[in-house]
């Protein structure tokens, strides 16, 4: 029994250790995504140590030590997505609708043709913006029934998996559709008029993962997502990034848009609200995301029922708060952070 344990426990280890060597390759890159799972075989792991193995040899308890220490360094990342942890973006206090900003991002999976049961989120929720994500011309031809409420749009019909729309209830100005990294990825950019007068700078990004059907190395993904966070730091104009970044929220990548930026995570303090995968409930992770100036404080955020796609969608209410928020602190940066 000693050396399957063994090799169950070196198992975990070189899953902790590899994402440290930082290499891009997607196989590396890709072990940030689970630390959730692999926090939890860590703890079944130990359970099976100390039922086991002999707690009178030395050899177990180094055994259970290095799983111990895996498990403390898998929780560490993602501890801050929990409820033990403090949340990082206030509960809104104001009632006032005018300073309200609802948006539903969506990934709808390109080949998936259920667009009613987004059609009747949208309907249900009435979303002053709606991302999609993945959506083609055939899911332009079903969306554009909600242009009459949503008359405000930003289109880029593609059938590579990055299509990419926005349907909005408030005036979107000066909006664009950019090519940042790649040449067949887009990103969204806009400024959203709220109703109180106020604008809203909004950022809409799907950045190709890295994969081996994709791009085998994580590079052009942390590119796009570092142009748009350079082109934020320090802007000092209330801001909103939201979309698929093909990437979890507790990655190192991740991490430093936030720090760059400066931009708040709503899912600090309140879950992590998995997106991805929904046909797996046990191999999940947020790979949709909303990130925030400290000028805004949140009414609710949460993941909405399955529209037959591989990504749930997401809901996210917010608040024009700037008096409230201005104490709010995200992630900070250090001087190797900005250079």
């Amino acid at each position: 029994m000693f050396l399957p344990l063994c090799l169950a426990t070196l198992a975990l280890l070189a899953v902790t250790l590899l994402p440290l060597w930082r290499n891009p390759h997607w196989l590396i890159r890709g072990m940030d995504f689970p630390r959730l799972q692999f926090s939890v075989s860590a703890i079944l792991l130990l359970f099976v140590h100390l039922i086991f193995l002999d707690l009178g040899d030395a050899n177990t308890w180094i055994l259970i030590l290095l799983t111990l220490a895996c498990l403390v360094w898998q929780l560490w990342w993602i501890a801050p997505y929990t409820l033990f942890w403090p949340v990082e973006v206030e509960k809104a206090k104001d009632k006032g609708p005018d300073r309200r900003l609802t948006i539903i991002t969506a990934n709808v999976l390109a080949s998936n043709q259920d667009a009613e049961s987004l059609l009747t989120l949208v309907k249900k929720h009435s979303p002053d913006v709606l991302v999609t994500l993945e959506s083609d011309q055939w899911w332009q031809d079903q969306l554009d029934i909600l242009e009459s409420e949503m008359p405000y749009t930003i289109k880029c019909p593609l059938d590579n998996l990055y299509g990419m729309h926005v349907y909005s209830r408030l005036p979107l100005d000066q909006s664009e559709i950019s090519f940042l990294v790649e040449e067949d990825v887009p990103s969204m950019h806009s400024l959203l008029k709220l109703p109180t007068g106020e604008r809203v700078r909004m950022h809409f990004l799907h950045p190709a993962p890295p994969s081996p059907t994709e791009n085998p190395e994580s590079a052009e993904r942390d590119a796009e997502l570092m142009i748009v966070a350079r082109s934020i730091n320090d802007s000092g104009q209330p801001v909103i990034v939201t979309g698929d970044l093909n990437d979890v929220a507790w990655s190192p990548t991740t991490r430093l848009f936030r720090k760059i930026t400066g931009l708040l995570d709503p899912r600090v303090g309140r879950g992590m609200f998995n997106t991805f995968h929904a046909g797996y409930p046990f191999v999940r992770w947020p790979l949709d995301h909303i990130f925030h100036s400290r000028h805004f404080t949140l009414h609710s955020i949460h993941r909405l029922p399955p529209i037959g796609s591989d990504h749930f969608a997401l809901f996210t209410e917010l608040s024009y708060t700037p008096e409230q928020g201005s104490g709010q602190k995200g992630l900070e940066a250090d001087r190797s952070d900005l250079s």
